[in-house]
C-alpha cells in the first residue's frame, strides 16, 4: 500500500508532485499519456512540465526518447560500446579517458525491465506494486532536510544512505541503485546535459521504496518538528510548518 505523503510534503513546503517510476504492463492506468515522438531525439526531462500538468511519460524499448535513456532504463545499445565511449568521453569530455569511461560503464549497469512499458510521472496509488524509484523534484533546502530524513533511520555498518553517483539524469532515476530493495536515496539532475529542462534552483531526490516509506514516516519526535528546520524556513521568509 502506498503511504500517506500528506504530512510529510507539507512539513518540507513541497507543492508539485512526486514523480515516480514505473515498470507496469498495460498503459491505461498511467493514462494521460505523452510520449517522445517516434524517431526524433528528446530528453525524458523535456517532460518535466508535463509531468507537473499531471501527465505521464511512455517509454518502451521501441520508443525511448535519446540513446542514454535507451540504454540507461530500456538496455538497448543503439551504438557501439567503441562510438558510446567516443561521445561520452572524447566529444562531451565526460571522463578523462576512453579506458575510465569504459571501466565504468562496466561496472554500472543498466536497468532490466520487468514488463514492456515504462512510466514517469506523478503517483499512482493503484499502481504501487509497480513503482520502483520516486524522485523529489526541489530546492536545495529542500534537498538537505530529504537528506537528513534519509539518515534518520540509518547506522554507521547500513548501506550508504544517500549517494551521489557520476551517470545520466535519466539514469539517476532508476539505475544507480545496486538493491531497490534497501532504503537509500539519490543526489540526482546534477547531469548538466539535461538541466536546461529544469528550473536553475531545482535538484532531484529518487529513493527507493523502502527509503520513501521511511521517509514517509517521520514522527513528532524527528527533526521535521524541531528548531532546526524551522529556523530555517523562517530565515528564508517562509511560515513554519
Amino acid at each position: 500500500m502506498q503511504p500517506d505523503t500528506t504530512t510529510l510534503l507539507k512539513k518540507i513546503g513541497m507543492t508539485h508532485p512526486l514523480i515516480g517510476f514505473y515498470d507496469a504492463p498495460d498503459p491505461s492506468p498511467f493514462e494521460p499519456l505523452v510520449r517522445p515522438v517516434e524517431g526524433k531525439w528528446a530528453c525524458v526531462f523535456m517532460f518535466y512540465k508535463k509531468w507537473l500538468e499531471g501527465e505521464t511519460l511512455h517509454l518502451t524499448k521501441d520508443n525511448f526518447g535519446c540513446g542514454g535513456a535507451g540504454y540507461w532504463l530500456c538496455h538497448v545499445e543503439s551504438r557501439t560500446r567503441e562510438d558510446f565511449v567516443k561521445f561520452l568521453a572524447d566529444d562531451e569530455g565526460l571522463k578523462a579517458s576512453g579506458d575510465l569511461m569504459n571501466q565504468w560503464l562496466d561496472f554500472r549497469q543498466p536497468y532490466q525491465q520487468e514488463h514492456p512499458h515504462l512510466f514517469m510521472g506523478p503517483l499512482r496509488e493503484d499502481q504501487y506494486a509497480y513503482l520502483k524509484s520516486i524522485t523529489f523534484y526541489v530546492t536545495p533546502d529542500q534537498l538537505s532536510v530529504l537528506m537528513v530524513g534519509a539518515n534518520y533511520n540509518s547506522a554507521p555498518g547500513d548501506p550508504p544512505a544517500v549517494i551521489a553517483p557520476f551517470g545520466s539524469g535519466c539514469g539517476t532515476t532508476i539505475s544507480m541503485f545496486d538493491d531497490l530493495a534497501i532504503p537509500q536515496a539519490v543526489i540526482g539532475a546534477t547531469d548538466i546535459a539535461m538541466r536546461r529542462f529544469l528550473p536553475p534552483e531545482i535538484l532531484a531526490f529518487t529513493v527507493t521504496k523502502p527509503m520513501f516509506e521511511q521517509l514517509c514516516g517521520l514522527n513528532e519526535k524527528s527533526f521535521l518538528y524541531k528548531p532546526f528546520w524551522q529556523d530555517l524556513r523562517k530565515a528564508r521568509g517562509l511560515t513554519p510548518t
